[in-house]
């Protein structure tokens, strides 16, 4: 089984990267957010990593963290959630906001994944609620709720999603505020 990889990227497309290593490229899916950690050919990084076996040949699902690795092991465990939909999870919210929105009953967060309906969300939080946890939940999804609002927002006023997630991750928690934190987040984005 592998693990983890070590090596530099020498390719990168909107869900996979290639790494190489020692003249192997091995293509690794991933999030957008792992995407971003990483630039090409720069350094030596490594992606903690799951090996998929499929029917026509096998996959790799790669992660900054061992933390996401674990998470994304823990959905692809249920019933109906595949590695991609996994994937999509963990790129609506970072893990301490996905184990709120589990910890509180929200399948309304959940949703917000690509491929993940309202009775997949509710399968999610029912096999996982006892199995993760996170301090301040009921604040924590506030929050989110929020910031989902506010996505859309910036949505409405042509950012792309991954944009306005961006933004939105770089805008201080002690900014609570609905107003406060869009003008936070539009500043970010001006400032790129």
């Amino acid at each position: 089984m592998i693990y983890s990889i070590t090596g530099k990227i020498v390719a990168q497309r909107d869900n996979f990267v290639v790494l190489d290593v020692h003249g192997v490229g091995f293509k690794i899916f991933t999030t957008p957010r792992t995407l971003g950690a990483f630039s090409l050919g720069s350094e030596l990084m490594t992606l903690y990593c799951h090996l998929q076996l499929k029917e026509d040949g096998l996959e790799l699902y790669g992660f900054k963290e061992e933390a996401e690795l674990n998470f994304f092991e823990l959905l692809i465990s249920i019933s109906g959630v595949g590695p991609r939909s996994a994937l999509a999870v963990l790129q609506v919210a970072n893990l301490k906001d996905l184990a709120a929105a589990i910890q509180e009953g929200r399948p309304d967060i959940l949703t917000k994944a690509s491929g993940i309906g309202r009775k997949t969300a509710e399968r999610i939080i029912v096999e996982l609620r006892g199995k993760v946890k996170t301090e301040e939940s009921e604040a924590t999804v506030r929050k989110m709720s929020t910031d989902a609002d506010l996505v859309e927002t910036l949505i409405s006023l042509g950012y792309s999603r991954d944009q306005a997630r961006a933004a939105l991750a770089k805008v201080e928690d002690k900014i609570v505020d609905l107003e406060a934190r869009l003008k936070a987040a539009l500043k970010v984005l001006s400032a790129k």
